[in-house]
C-alpha cells in the first residue's frame, strides 16, 4: 500500500510521487490550507492539502488525530522560513494529491506526543496507544537493533541459536516458580523456566559446544519496583573454554554492541574481586562513575565510649565504615542529612552518624557532629587523617552487621553521588570475579550465591571441610552499577555436583528425584563448560536511557505482576478447573 515510510523522506526524494500509510499525529487548518503531520514507525512528515484537490481536501478536513490514512502526494522542498530543524524530515513536505481514510479513531485517552506526561497505569492500560508515541517507537526499534547485532556477533563466533523448553520442572534458582497444571497427568505440574540453565548444560553434554538463545524466563518474585515476572535474557554456554575465554568473548560482544549501535567505545573492563567490591563500595555491582569509597575504621572505634561504634568494631561479623563526601558535602542541611538517615533505614541501618568538616585549622572546634563528644580527640584526628578529609567534606558512618553496612552505605554512596552530580563519566564497565560459593541464611544454613551448578575453586574434599570459605569460578559483568550479566564455569563432574548438593542440605534421594537426569548426564563424558546470561531488558534500558525496564518491554506487567491491558491474571471457569483436577480454596472472611 505504501511506497515509503514517513520518517525516511529526505531532500533526495523531492519531485517524487510517493504513497504513505500511517496515523494522523496532528491536524492544522491555516487559512484554508490543511496541514497533516502523518506518523509511522520511522517518524513524522508534514503533508499539505490545498483546496484545489477538491474532494480530497474535504476528506483531509474531516480527519482527526489517530485516524489511519493512506496518502498519495509529491515531495517538495519547504520554503526557507518553514524549515523545521528539529525534525529529520524538516526540510521537505508532501503536497497531498489524494487521501483515503482507512479507519477513523476515537479521541485517545491521553496525548501521544513526547511533550505530555501521563501516569504509568494509564499508559499500561492503553499500551497499544502508548507504543505509538515516538519515544516508545524509538526504544522498540533500538531493542530490535540490539538483538539483531547480538545475534550477528554470536553467529560469527560460531554459536548456534538453539531453543530449550518452556514447560519444564521446578529448579532451585532463588525465586518461586510459575506452575502450570497438567491435564494429562492429574495432580502434577510443569514449571516455567527461571532460566534455561540445566538444558543448556545438557546441550554441552550433547556436543553442541557453542549455544546461545534469546530466552524468555519467568520468576514469581516478591514485588519490586523494577522487576518483571517474565523477562528476556541473552543466554550463552560454551564447552572447552575457561573463564578467561568466556569473559573475553562476551566482553567483545558488549564492546561491539555499543560501538555498532551507539558509536560508544566502552574502553577497558577492569576486574575486581568480590571482597574488594564489597569493602570499597558496599556492593557486588559498584558504579565506578562515582568517586566515593567506603573505608573501614573498626580499629579506631574499638575503644571509644560510643557503643554504637565500639560494639560492631569488636564483633568479627560486624563493621564500622566511613564514607567521605567531598565537593561541598558539608553544605548539606540537617534536613537533607535526616533524609539520608531515613533512606539507609530502608536497608536495615538503625541510623546515620556524621561529622562535618567546617574548618580543620580549628581542630575539634572546626568539626560539627552530634557524636564528637563520645570520641577521644586522638581518635578523631586519626580518622580525619585516614580519610584525608579537608574543609567542606562530610563523613557518614555505618556501624552494624557487615551485610547491613554494605547494603546501607553502598546505597547511600549511590544516592549521594547522583544527588550531588558526582558522575565522572557516562559509562563505567567492569568485571566482578571470585564470588563466594555460598552465603549464610538467617537460620545459619548455606545457600548458593549464584546457583548450585557453579563450579567451586577447590576440590570436593576442601569444599566439605570448609564450605563457607569456598570461592566460586564465577564472574559478573557490571555497567554503571547495574549487573548486565552473570555467569560461571559449571560443575562437569558428578562427585563435585553431589558434594555441592550435600553442602546445601540436598540429600542423595532428593538429588536423584530433582536432578537425576543431570547427575546421569555427568556420568557420560560431560565436557568442561561454562557460560553467562545477560539481562536483555536491563541492557536496553541502559542503552536507551530509559528509567525503567517497563519502558523497553512492549507489553510489561505492573509491579504487582498484573497486565492492566488484558486484565490478567484472570479467573478460570469451573469446567477448566475440573479438567485440571484443581479445586479452589475459598478465602475465609
Amino acid at each position: 500500500m505504501r511506497s515509503h515510510y514517513c520518517g525516511t523522506l529526505r531532500a533526495e526524494h523531492i519531485d517524487q510521487q510517493i504513497t504513505l500509510c500511517g496515523w494522523v499525529d496532528r491536524r492544522r487548518d491555516h487559512g484554508g490550507v490543511i496541514f497533516l503531520d502523518v506518523r509511522d514507525r520511522d517518524g513524522i512528515v508534514q503533508v499539505v492539502f490545498d483546496p484545489d484537490v477538491g474532494e480530497f481536501f474535504q476528506r483531509a478536513d474531516k480527519v482527526r488525530s489517530e485516524y489511519v490514512v493512506k496518502i498519495v502526494g509529491r515531495v517538495r522542498a519547504r520554503s526557507a522560513n518553514t524549515i523545521n530543524p528539529n525534525m529529520p524530515t524538516g526540510t521537505i513536505e508532501v503536497l497531498g494529491k489524494e487521501i483515503e481514510i482507512l479507519n477513523a479513531a476515537a479521541t485517545p485517552p491521553f496525548p501521544l506526543d513526547e511533550h505530555n506526561s501521563v501516569g504509568e497505569e494509564v499508559r499500561l492500560r492503553y499500551r497499544y496507544l502508548d507504543l505509538r508515541r515516538p519515544e516508545m517507537q524509538e526504544r522498540m526499534r533500538l531493542r530490535a537493533r540490539i538483538t539483531s547485532t547480538l545475534r550477528g556477533y554470536l553467529d560469527a563466533q560460531g554459536f548456534l541459536d538453539l531453543e530449550t523448553p518452556i514447560l519444564t520442572r521446578a529448579t532451585p534458582e532463588g525465586a518461586r516458580d510459575y506452575l502450570v497444571p497438567s491435564r494429562t497427568h492429574a495432580g502434577k505440574f510443569f514449571a516455567l523456566p527461571q532460566s534455561p540453565q540445566l538444558f543448556k548444560q545438557l546441550l554441552m553434554v550433547s556436543g553442541f559446544d557453542r549455544y546461545y538463545q534469546i530466552a524468555k524466563c519467568f520468576r514469581d518474585e516478591d514485588l519490586r519496583a523494577d522487576r518483571q515476572p517474565e523477562f528476556t535474557q541473552i543466554d550463552i554456554e560454551t564447552s572447552f573454554l575457561d573463564a578467561e575465554d568466556i569473559m573475553a568473548i562476551t566482553e567483545g560482544m558488549i564492546r561491539d554492541l555499543f560501538k555498532t549501535v551507539l558509536d560508544v567505545d566502552l574502553g577497558a573492563f577492569p576486574r575486581m574481586h568480590y571482597s574488594e567490591a564489597i569493602n570499597r563500595f558496599g556492593s557486588d555491582k559498584p558504579d565506578l562513575r562515582i568517586p566515593l569509597e567506603l573505608v573501614t575504621v573498626c580499629d579506631l572505634m574499638k575503644q571509644v565510649d560510643f557503643k554504637v561504634f565500639s560494639g560492631p568494631a569488636n564483633d568479627p561479623k560486624s563493621r564500622v565504615a566511613a564514607l567521605k563526601v567531598t565537593g561541598g558535602g558539608a553544605k548539606l542541611t540537617r534536613k537533607q542529612i535526616d533524609e539520608y538517615g531515613n533512606y539507609v533505614g530502608n536497608y536495615g541501618a538503625k541510623g546515620l552518624a556524621w561529622i562535618k568538616v567546617n574548618e580543620l585549622a580549628k581542630g575539634i572546634e572546626g568539626l560539627q557532629s552530634p557524636i564528637i563528644k563520645f570520641m577521644p580527640a586522638d581518635v578523631v584526628t586519626q580518622l580525619i587523617e585516614r580519610l584525608n578529609a579537608v574543609d567542606g567534606d562530610i563523613i557518614f558512618f555505618g556501624a552494624d552487621k557487615k551485610k547491613i553496612v554494605a547494603d546501607a552505605m553502598g546505597a547511600l554512596r549511590i544516592k549521594v553521588g547522583h544527588d550531588l552530580n558526582m558522575l565522572e563519566r557516562p559509562w563505567a564497565p567492569m568485571w566482578v570475579v571470585d564470588f563466594p560459593m555460598f552465603e549464610e541464611s538467617d537460620d545459619g544454613s548455606l545457600t548458593s550465591c549464584h546457583h548450585p551448578f557453579t563450579a567451586p575453586l577447590c576440590t570436593p574434599e576442601e569444599l566439605a571441610q570448609n564450605p563457607a570459605a569456598a570461592l566460586s569460578n564465577a564472574y559478573d559483568m557490571v555497567l554503571n552499577g547495574t549487573e548486565l550479566g552473570g555467569g560461571s564455569i559449571r560443575i562437569h563432574n558428578r562427585d563435585m555436583q553431589e558434594a555441592v548438593f550435600r553442602v546445601l542440605g540436598i540429600g542423595a534421594e532428593e538429588a536423584e528425584e530433582k536432578f537425576g537426569f543431570l547427575l546421569d548426564a555427568l556420568k557420560y563424558g560431560a565436557p568442561p563448560h561454562g557460560g553467562l546470561a545477560f539481562g536483555l531488558d536491563r541492557l536496553v534500558m541502559l542503552m536507551t536511557g530509559a528509567k525503567s525496564i517497563r519502558d523497553v518491554i512492549a507489553f510489561p506487567k505492573t509491579q504487582t505482576a498484573a497486565c492492566l491491558m488484558t486484565d490478567a491474571p484472570g479467573a478460570v471457569d469451573a469446567a477448566q478447573l475440573r479438567e485440571l483436577n484443581i479445586r479452589l480454596r475459598k478465602n475465609e472472611e
